[in-house]
């Protein structure tokens, strides 16, 4: 559906006080701010095509919303959860129209939503600059927006806001709330701070709280809206923490946790797994565990993996909440354990010489063996079993003629693989 913004009079308030300036954006310093890339957008007569990407409640609508006020284009806004091929070719037939001589700007909220057909509609009209595109979206563009329009269009990324960002627009909502109301609104700092820890980098999350507390809360004798902690816990809001299985956010944190394991940070491990719980994702980080054992702690302490295996599933087992317990358990193991990635190295060097060298025949001695006619054909021939020789070993070749000197496993400096260096060595001796 396409539609063009005016205010109400019974508008939400994310909308009363949505900023009319730069100036008075919440957060985003990065882009926006003097002498920042968008602030010096608008103080040019250039406007490229744009995609905004973030989480929700940090501004993305809010700032194109002040470009296309500060624009001499007309403004469309197109949201793509709610809208069709139709709605972009009725923009498309309006400008030829004497209200659009300066062209159109399009605004498309949650561009991730239209398939690459409706994105490729408005492609031709981009590049012969009838259209002008800002595009929003709560996921990876590089993921969700089609090629072609991302290499004619600038990327931004719009960061979740502080708390203190938050605490600064709650403070501003409630002078609007009093301004605008009938009512005498008082809401201390402590509450305040609360809802910007629920929100979680969202403001218009934190105003919905705000509203919906504000106007549930009766007024006290002399008629003032007290809002405190005690009031903002009673409303039984949880937090919402920003996390989408299949969204840019679930392998964010899967790689935060991964890497915290690895660097031997047993706290940031256990607060990336508390925001995978939070995901309630059971099988991904259970996944997750398994592989790191094997890539990351490795030979320098083979039993892990057995012990980890173990947690889980006892985690699947238990499904949640108890499984926490053994994930818990899981990752401090691992957090905490020498590391080796010796066996990962190893089988990557392999396949990456399967890929690239021109490999020949596995040596007849050491193939199958275990029919008839096998010698006849060399099958086996002049194979020599270890276990018939001194501590179980003899020389021979094993790998094919081509890449018989090669070196994939070279083992690392922890205790267990000291141990296997120096087994290698006296095999390689003569004993």
């Amino acid at each position: 559906m396409i539609s063009i913004l005016k205010r109400s009079e019974k508008m939400p308030l994310a909308d009363k006080i949505r900023p009319k300036t730069m100036n008075d954006v919440i957060g985003q310093s990065h882009i926006i701010g003097n002498g920042k890339i968008l602030s010096k957008i608008l103080q040019s007569n250039f406007l490229p095509n744009m995609i905004f990407f973030g989480p929700p409640g940090v501004g993305k609508t809010t700032v194109a919303e002040i470009i296309a006020e500060r624009s001499n284009k007309s403004f469309y806004k197109i949201n793509a959860t709610n809208s069709s091929l139709e709605d972009i070719k009725k923009v498309i037939s309006e400008l030829g129209s004497i209200n659009n001589v300066n062209g159109v700007l399009l605004y498309i909220d949650e561009i991730q939503s239209f398939n690459k057909k409706q994105q490729q509609s408005i492609l031709e009209f981009m590049e012969n600059g009838s259209i002008t595109l800002i595009a929003s979206t709560t996921e990876n563009p590089y993921h969700y927006v089609y090629k072609a329009l991302l290499s004619r269009s600038t990327v931004f990324e719009f960061k979740p806001l502080e708390k203190l960002d938050i605490e600064k627009g709650l403070k501003r909502a409630v002078e609007v709330l009093n301004e605008d109301s009938y009512m005498d609104i008082e809401c201390n700092n402590n509450a305040i701070e609360d809802i910007a820890i629920l929100s979680d980098g969202d403001m218009r999350r934190a105003l919905n709280i705000l509203e919906v507390v504000v106007y549930s809360t009766k007024p006290n004798k002399d008629n003032i809206t007290y809002i405190d902690s005690d009031v903002i816990r009673a409303s039984t809001f949880n937090k919402i923490i920003n996390y989408d299985k299949n969204g840019d956010s679930h392998y964010d944190i899967l790689s935060a946790f991964q890497k915290s394991i690895r660097g031997s940070d047993p706290q940031a491990s256990i607060h990336y797994l508390a925001r995978l719980i939070k995901g309630g994702d059971l099988i991904s980080i259970c996944r997750r565990l398994l592989v790191i054992a094997s890539e990351d702690i490795g030979l320098a302490y083979p039993n892990a993996i057995v012990i980890v295996k173990a947690c889980v599933d006892s985690a699947m087992q238990l499904g949640f909440p108890e499984a926490k317990i053994p994930l818990a358990e899981a990752t401090i193991l691992l957090a905490t354990s020498p590391k080796s990635n010796s066996a990962c190295i190893a089988i990557m060097k392999a396949m990456d010489e399967l890929d690239k060298e021109f490999v020949k025949d596995i040596p007849n001695s050491i193939k199958d063996a275990h029919y008839s006619g096998s010698k006849e054909i060399g099958r086996g021939c002049g194979y020599k079993y270890p276990h018939n020789f001194k501590n179980h070993y003899v020389k021979q070749q094993y790998l094919p003629d081509s890449i018989k000197d090669s070196i994939y496993y070279i083992p690392q400096e922890n205790k267990t693989e000291k141990n296997i260096k120096k087994y290698l060595e006296y095999l390689n001796s003569d004993f």
